[in-house]
């Protein structure tokens, strides 16, 4: 799995509003969460989709973007993106290449983890953040981060 300094793999995907979702084209961002999650429509999968829902205006506020991935294909990420009116892309990545390319899947299994990377306008993973079962301290602890990013952000400027 990638970790912090690493350069993060680009992203070139239909997203599930219809566009492109170009991670290197979110470079006028603070950063971009990019969340891995097992399984559209599972439990903790929907809670954790709500949760970062739910925290959508504060990451658009600090100036972050957000997209989550999973192995789902296209239509059933769009199903389930639809489903939770998710303000913000989702990607299908039925070939695993995203998933793989972060080195977010379980050997055997060949299914994703529940991962979140921040990525800041670089490309540079700046912090990876692992919770299986923990989904609220997984969301508390991107929120945290990109709140110190946007914070020392604007004590430069």
């Amino acid at each position: 799995m990638l970790k912090p300094g690493d350069t993060a793999p680009e992203i070139n995907a239909l997203a599930s509003d219809g566009s492109r979702f170009v991670l290197s084209a979110q470079s006028r961002k603070l950063c971009t969460v990019v969340y891995f999650f097992p399984k559209a429509f599972t439990p903790g999968c929907t809670a954790e989709t709500r949760r970062f829902r739910d925290n959508y205006p504060e990451l658009k506020l600090a100036g972050a973007s957000i997209v989550g991935i999973s192995t789902d294909d296209h239509e059933l990420q769009c199903s389930f993106a639809e489903s939770l009116r998710a303000p913000f892309p989702m990607i299908g990545d039925a070939d695993r290449s995203i998933s793989t390319s972060y080195g977010v899947l379980w050997p055997v299994i060949s299914r994703p983890r529940r991962v979140t990377f921040i990525v800041n306008a670089l490309r540079t993973i700046e912090a990876v953040f692992q919770h299986e079962v923990q989904i609220a301290k997984h969301r508390d602890e991107v929120l945290r981060w990109v709140d110190q990013m946007y914070r020392g952000r604007r004590a430069t400027t």
